[in-house]
C-alpha cells in the first residue's frame, strides 16, 4: 500500500471517530443493545447456570450480530448525503483505502467495546471465567469479519430507498459464517476443550474480508453514486 493510501487511511479514520464521539447515542446503542440482550435473557429462560451454559455460544453470537448490524446504517450514508463519498470518488484518491479506514472506524467503534464487555455477558450467561479469554478473541475476530462484510451490504444499499430494510436481508446470509465459526468456538471455550480450529476459521474470514470487502464496496459506492 503507498504512503499516500496510509496517510488517507489515518486522516479518514480520525475524522470518523471525532465525528462518532459527537454523539453518543449513536455510539453507544450497539453496546446498550448487546448488554441488555445477554443480561436478560437469563431472566426469559432460566437461572440454572447449566442450562445456562449450553445456550450461551448461540445467544452471545446472535446479540453480537444484531449489534453489529444496529450501526451498519450510519456506515456510509452520512457521508453520501453530504457529498462526502463523492467528493473522495473524484479526488483520485483510493476509495478502497477510504472505504477500509471507515469500515476499520466501524469496528474501533462497536466490535472493539463488543469484545471488552464480552466476559461480563459469558459471566451473566455461566461461562467459567477460564474461557473469557478464547470468548474475547473469538469475538474480536468475528465482529472484524461482521464488519468488513457489513460494508458490502452498506455499499450496496447506499442508493437505495429503504435501504436499512434491505440491508440486513443482505448481510444476515453473508454472515452465517461468522456465526456458526464463532457460536462453536465460544461453545468449546466454554466446555474446557480445544478451540483453536474454529478461531483460525474465523481468523481466515476475517483475512479474506479484508482482501475483498473494501474491494466490493468500493465498486458498489461507485455504482450507487452514479
Amino acid at each position: 500500500m503507498s504512503p499516500a493510501a496510509l496517510t488517507a487511511i489515518r486522516l479518514i479514520l480520525q475524522r470518523d471517530l471525532r465525528v462518532a464521539f459527537r454523539r453518543p447515542g449513536q455510539l453507544l446503542q450497539p453496546l446498550v443493545f448487546f448488554i441488555m440482550v445477554t443480561l436478560l435473557f437469563p431472566l426469559g429462560v432460566s437461572p440454572e447456570l447449566s442450562r445456562l451454559r449450553e445456550i450461551a455460544a448461540g445467544v452471545l453470537w446472535a446479540a453480537a450480530l444484531l449489534a453489529s448490524l444496529l450501526a451498519l446504517e450510519f456506515l456510509f450514508r452520512e457521508d453520501a448525503h453530504d457529498g462526502t463519498l463523492e467528493q473522495q470518488v473524484l479526488s483520485g484518491q483510493s476509495l478502497t483505502a477510504a472505504i477500509f479506514a471507515k469500515t476499520l472506524a466501524h469496528w474501533l467503534l462497536t466490535g472493539l467495546p463488543l469484545a471488552l464487555v464480552t466476559p461480563l455477558a459469558a459471566a451473566s450467561l455461566g461461562a467459567p471465567s477460564a474461557s473469557w479469554a478464547g470468548i474475547v478473541v473469538a469475538v474480536l475476530l468475528g465482529t472484524a469479519a461482521l464488519s468488513l462484510i457489513g460494508s458490502i451490504g452498506a455499499a450496496l444499499t447506499l442508493g437505495v430507498r429503504r435501504g436499512s430494510l434491505l440491508l440486513p436481508l443482505l448481510v444476515l446470509p453473508l454472515s452465517l459464517p461468522v456465526l456458526i465459526f464463532g457460536a462453536r468456538a465460544t461453545q468449546l471455550a466454554i466446555a474446557g476443550a480445544p478451540y483453536l480450529a474454529p478461531l483460525q476459521l474465523l481468523a481466515a474470514l476475517a483475512v479474506l474480508g479484508v482482501t475483498l470487502a473494501p474491494l466490493a464496496a468500493a465498486a458498489a459506492v461507485r455504482v450507487s453514486l452514479e
